[in-house]
């Protein structure tokens, strides 16, 4: 359980030290991740929201633990996720196209299966 604790440490220190994206973009994607439920609530309910936020977050978890193992702990790159060597550190530099679509496909997928399930 520690090492558990440990990796979720690492991941969230690298969450709070990157710069592929500016600040303003990490804000807008928490105040994303904590509206919209809200709203798909108002609109289908909290059963299909519950469905949908289930779902949602275990594809994605999937999708973070795959590019994790790939990219060795966020230090090597891998598809669209770019490390740079800088003063002998490994700092990553860039994510896009492939993740970010990997995100949008897993909100596709938690719709779906929330509108048709519940």
């Amino acid at each position: 359980m520690t090492k558990l604790v440990d990796e979720i440490k690492t991941d969230l220190g690298f969450i709070r030290s990157h710069t592929l994206q500016p600040r303003w973009f990490k804000v807008l994607k928490i105040l994303i991740v904590l509206g919209f439920p809200v709203g798909y609530a108002l609109l289908f309910g909290l059963a299909k929201t519950v469905l949908f936020v289930v779902v949602f977050f275990l594809l994605s978890a999937l999708v973070h633990m795959v590019y994790r193992a790939k990219t060795n702990k966020w230090k090597q790159s891998w598809l669209d996720f770019v490390v740079v060597e800088k003063n002998g550190e490994a700092k990553a530099e860039r994510i896009g196209k492939y993740y970010y679509t990997a995100v949008v496909v897993n909100a596709i997928v938690a719709l779906a299966i929330s509108q048709l399930l519940v």
